[in-house]
């Protein structure tokens, strides 16, 4: 199953607008007054009774992906511009520093609400992934998160597992880890798009409803329309996923037949602000201006009865305002990934009318820094689970020379985790002759210093779990010559045309990629060689991919028509293999060159 760590954008349709001149307002639109009479109206008109306004406190996250320890490396920081203009990197993340930021952050806040933008689980480190997540779900319940939408990362091991994760009970192949049945989340996860294809329902709560001395807030939970094409076929197996925006719409209003007028919709989708500093203004020059993707489209369409939009998916920071359907400017966060940031919304409620005062809402994301006292609940969960995983964990695998990265078009760990299959298929069946690995799966790079006590440039096992931790499996299959170059023009074009998907290829496969074109023509053709010489069309050629792309997964539909199927074990098993048996303390494997695909741009 793919890791999101880029945005993995599909083309969308068109919606109509619901109403004229929905253009984008500016930020300060959100930060106007409030109506005549709110401030002695908040404290209650002096006579011991509720106000009408009553600031309710919206704590939220997204993208933690079982990120209990803090991230290493580039993970584990975030970028803050200054007024200036120069930029610093901050050290952040980890759920014992968040825990204690969510925790400051709340105090004084009677009216206080944590919600999540989904994949809280999946594509984590081996503390939490090694146990099927069920270390993350203790945390999050540990955090007091309230509720969450699903996102595409909760259906790696499909919906029954995911089931089990909301409600609890032993895992059904391994059982449970500790003496104490796993109780599942004290949470709802909300998957109101995420239809069980025989009975048409929802497979989990569409939505629920925050309920306080009269104070009542709604939230719907979606996760993106195209989940299908970036988890594996497995994964999403007899469920049907609908349009998110319909389906937010549709629920706003059984929510406000219920009497709830005031509405949060949690977005597993997301955008691309034009800078990655987490503190950009992005309604600079004006509202909404500085941020692309599908999130925009999806704020632009959703019903005006929504009055703020958590979404996750892309890992990015923003704050920002885009305006609905009536030309109302409306707040929509995302709070990066990892647990390294976290979004405080203030939402105005009006007791009179039940609904937000959106001209009050106001929003930021803050830093999870590490300069604050560790959550001592979180210290000894922490503990708890790495005892258990470490005789797991710590094992040697491999040997490395340098930090072998996992960035850019083509990279480094890329090349090697293609040879890793390629050398495992070849002992599956000598006459393979080609691996492909799709970039998303690659989770991180493998750095050279050690990050215990296993020394510098060894590689533990724990360390290749946070490489390649979805247990897909080694697939072999036969190919034309012909499937073959159309795979590759599959990278740049159809789904991918907008947001390349180029493969990660095997020692011996070389082609040049013109960007300087569009679509298909971006893969030059004749180009294409494999040992020196041109595939032929003709010719059956064997590949290796993991069983992600063996479905047709990330765009390339023409991988799920291969033929002469054989599974191997998984992925992870083939780099540790390769790794032991091509490395050692004395020889230790330098960095792939990553120069296999020529660029042109």
């Amino acid at each position: 199953m793919p890791a999101i760590s880029q945005p993995h954008h599909r083309r969308r349709r068109t919606y109509a607008v619901l109403a004229a001149a929905a253009g984008l307002a500016t930020a300060g639109a959100l930060l106007a007054a409030l109506p005549a009479g709110a401030a002695q109206d908040s404290k209650g008109a002096g006579h011991g009774l509720p106000g009408r306004y009553q600031d309710v406190q919206l704590l939220s996250f997204n993208d933690l992906h079982g990120n209990l320890e803090p991230p290493a490396g580039s993970s584990g920081r975030v970028t803050e511009v200054h007024e200036d203009g120069t930029t610093q990197n901050i050290d952040a993340g980890g759920v014992e520093y968040l825990a204690t930021h969510l925790r400051d952050a709340r105090a004084g806040n009677k009216y206080s609400i944590t919600a999540a933008g989904g994949d809280m689980v999946g594509a984590s480190p081996l503390i939490s992934g090694l146990f099927h997540d069920e270390p993350t779900i203790e945390a999050l319940n540990k955090l007091d998160l309230d509720v969450t939408s699903v996102g595409n990362h909760e259906f790696d091991e499909g919906a029954r597992e995911l089931a089990r994760l909301q409600n609890g009970g032993c895992h059904p192949t391994d059982g449970c880890y500790t003496d104490k049945k796993f109780k599942g989340a004290d949470f709802p996860y909300l998957a109101a798009n995420v239809l069980d294809e025989k009975t048409g329902k929802p497979i989990l709560k569409p939505y629920w409803v925050w309920k306080k001395n009269g104070v009542k807030v709604g939230f719907v939970g979606v996760t993106l329309e195209d989940t299908p094409g970036v988890v594996s076929a497995e994964g999403v197996k007899g469920l049907k996923f609908k349009d998110e925006v319909e389906t937010i719409n549709k629920y706003a209003k059984v929510l406000q037949k219920q009497g709830v007028k005031s509405i949060v919709a949690l977005i597993h989708e997301g955008g691309a602000p034009a800078s990655t500093a987490y503190n950009y203004d992005c309604d600079s020059p004006g509202a909404g201006d500085g941020i692309s993707g599908p999130i925009v489209d999806i704020a632009k369409n959703i019903t005006p009865s929504v009055d703020a939009l958590v979404t996750g998916h892309t890992h990015a920071a923003y704050a920002c305002t885009i305006n609905d359907p009536s030309g109302k400017p409306r707040m929509v966060t995302s709070a990066a990934s990892f647990g390294r940031l976290y979004t405080d919304t203030t939402l105005t409620y009006d007791r009179w009318t039940g609904d937000i005062a959106r001209t009050a809402v106001k929003s930021a994301n803050h830093v999870v820094t590490r300069d604050v006292p560790k959550a001592t609940d979180m210290t000894e969960l922490i503990s708890k689970w790495n005892t258990l995983a470490a005789p797991i964990g710590n094992r040697a695998i491999g040997h490395i020379s340098a930090d072998i990265g996992n960035s850019g078009t083509e990279s480094p760990l890329g090349d090697l985790i293609a040879d890793a299959q390629l050398a495992y298929g070849k002992e599956l069946d000598p006459e393979t002759d080609l691996a492909l690995m799709n970039p998303g799966g690659i989770r991180a790079g493998l750095t050279y210093a050690a990050k215990g006590s296993e020394g510098d440039g060894v590689v533990t096992y724990a360390e290749g779990f946070t490489v390649q931790p979805f247990a897909n499996t080694v697939n072999l299959q036969d190919f034309t010559g012909t499937q073959l170059i159309q795979v590759l023009k599959e990278q740049v074009s159809g789904t991918n045309a907008a947001s390349p998907k180029v493969l990660q290829i095997s020692s011996g496969l070389t082609y040049t990629l013109d960007m300087t074109k569009t679509g298909a023509d971006r893969v030059v053709t004749d180009s294409i060689l494999l040992g020196g010489t041109a595939i032929d069309p003709a010719a059956t050629y064997r590949v290796a991919t993991n069983s992600f792309l063996a479905g047709g997964g990330d765009g390339f539909p023409t991988l799920g028509q291969g033929t002469n199927d054989l599974v191997g074990a998984d992925d992870l098993t083939a780099l540790d293999q390769y790794l032991t048996a091509n490395s050692s303390a004395a020889n230790p494997i330098a960095p792939p060159k990553a120069d296999r695909i020529t660029i042109v741009s």
